[in-house]
């Protein structure tokens, strides 16, 4: 194969905003070892072009939507050696806040115009027009901010095959009539077969409806989103595609997260030195203020503070079980009423209950560590990597059945916990109640100190290689690759 345009609109470690930049970060490294030339494109946002001061121009496009050239910088990510290409428009991405919205949690206004000019340069650059002197037989598109690219390359008579992976189909980037018409697409794309949704057009339709291959992150979603339920209104569609949708169950980056050598961590440790963990939480507990006891059971959470993470949960079930000897540790941002009601309950329980809004990638790591269980109570997830993590940390997940949380997490239940496969706490209905009963089976489960360490050995002895992944999501391209001429 002569090789892979992997577009993303975020990579860990130069911008990462979620799960998709942690992804897009593992996965080009591990095809590239793999022997596919895979090579990365991204937007040139601020942060970026400084970690990317060195990269050197390549390329300089004329694009519809783009008063100024928009130059082309080639350059390597930082770690695992791969080719980045970075679309450098200073009027749209060289700015402050975030890749998607300011600092202040607002999405930029101007976003399809934004993610559209990205669009057009992927394409020139998949059909030979980018000026780099290499062209791919496969371009892998990420999310919605990559969604044209599909619908585009569709009518174009020697493109490359496409590939369109959902992350998470919640955000499909809608926007209304009068911004289409600001884009200079052609307008037959304003069609319910192309890209109308609902009297909105929607960058997400253009991968689900043209992309010659689907794939999600775990095999659950995959089948979750093929019912109205998750489909978010588009299962009738994927339905129709479902003979091209695979899905493929994230990996861990064991690099980055194994508590053997990870940099964030004073104290490192194995599945043969566990109880290690107990110096890490108590260090949690002295730093969020909470009591100083090694026998309470430290729940923690790293999340996006969302109704779809089941935070609104989360808080209808703390207040009773800190009362049973349970500490909390929460990480994450988003929903500002959120924010507020979290924060509440942790000045009425300041020594049971820790808070810290915002995100930081050292304390992550730092709570994954000392907690003693990792809530994941989604109402979906696509795939997840919290709870990937947490297993590998000895830190036990306690998740709600759904989406790749049941495709990586075997339930503790008679049975699993007789023949030693169990490797968290799962629970199914989304309220709660049945969270508080899945933390009290935990806490339970935490009193019988032989059955916890248990449960621990097998999480931390599970692998989420992303050698698996990329293997299938080669054959994926295999499928779809179409030569791009001489």
């Amino acid at each position: 194969m002569r090789g892979v345009l992997f577009a993303t609109s975020e990579i860990h470690p130069l911008v990462k905003t979620g799960g998709l930049g942690d992804v897009c970060g593992a996965l080009p490294p591990v095809l590239r070892m793999q022997g596919l030339d895979v090579r990365v494109v991204l937007p040139g946002y601020r942060q970026v072009l400084h970690r990317c001061s060195h990269f050197r121009p390549s390329a300089q496009l004329a694009l519809p939507g783009s008063l100024e050239p928009v130059r082309i910088l080639e350059g390597v990510v930082d770690d695992g050696g791969v080719p980045l290409y970075v679309i450098d428009a200073p009027g749209m991405y060289d700015r402050g806040g975030g890749p998607y919205g300011t600092t202040d949690g607002h999405d930029w206004p101007d976003n399809a115009n934004r993610f559209a000019l990205f669009c057009r340069a992927i394409v020139a650059m998949a059909t030979g027009a980018g000026g780099i002197g290499w062209q791919p037989e496969v371009v892998h598109c990420n999310d919605w901010q990559t969604g044209l690219v599909p619908a585009l390359l569709a009518r174009m008579a020697r493109a490359p095959g496409t590939v369109f992976t959902i992350h998470n189909l919640a955000y499909s980037g809608c926007f209304d009539r009068p911004r289409f018409d600001t884009l200079a697409l052609p307008d037959d794309l304003f069609a319910p077969a192309a890209l109308e949704f609902y009297g909105l057009f929607c960058f997400i339709k253009g991968g689900l409806a043209y992309a010659d291959a689907l794939t999600t992150v775990s095999p659950t979603y995959a089948r979750e989103i093929q019912t109205a339920a998750y489909g978010h209104g588009f299962d009738g569609l994927i339905r129709h595609r479902a003979g091209s949708l695979t899905g493929i169950l994230n990996g861990v980056d064991y690099r980055l997260w194994d508590p053997r050598h990870d940099p964030h961590l004073d104290a490192h440790y194995g599945a043969d030195s566990v109880a290690v963990k107990t110096d890490h939480k108590l260090a949690l507990q002295r730093h969020f203020g909470l009591d100083e006891d090694a026998n309470a059971l430290l729940l923690g959470a790293v999340t996006r503070l969302a109704e779809q993470k089941g935070v609104d949960l989360i808080l209808g079930a703390l207040p009773a079980a800190l009362a049973d000897n349970v500490q909390m540790i929460m990480l994450g941002s988003g929903d500002g009423d959120l924010h507020h009601a979290i924060n509440a309950l942790a000045r009425a329980q300041p020594r049971r209950c820790g808070v810290y809004i915002g995100y930081n990638e050292a304390l992550a790591h730092r709570i994954i560590a000392g907690a003693d269980a990792l809530l994941m109570p989604s109402r979906y997830e696509p795939c997840g990597l919290a709870q990937m993590y947490s297993l590998r940390y000895g830190t036990v997940p306690i998740v709600r059945r759904t989406g790749g949380l049941a495709d990586s997490v075997i339930p503790a239940t008679p049975a699993t916990l007789a023949d030693g496969t169990a490797t968290g706490v799962a629970f199914d209905d989304p309220t709660a109640a049945a969270l508080l009963a899945a933390i009290r089976a935990a806490h339970d489960l935490y009193r019988e100190p032989a059955a916890w360490r248990r449960l621990q050995a097998t999480g931390m002895g599970m692998r989420f290689d992303w050698a698996t992944s990329a293997a299938a999501y080669a054959q994926v391209y295999a499928r779809v690759a179409r030569g791009a001429g001489p």
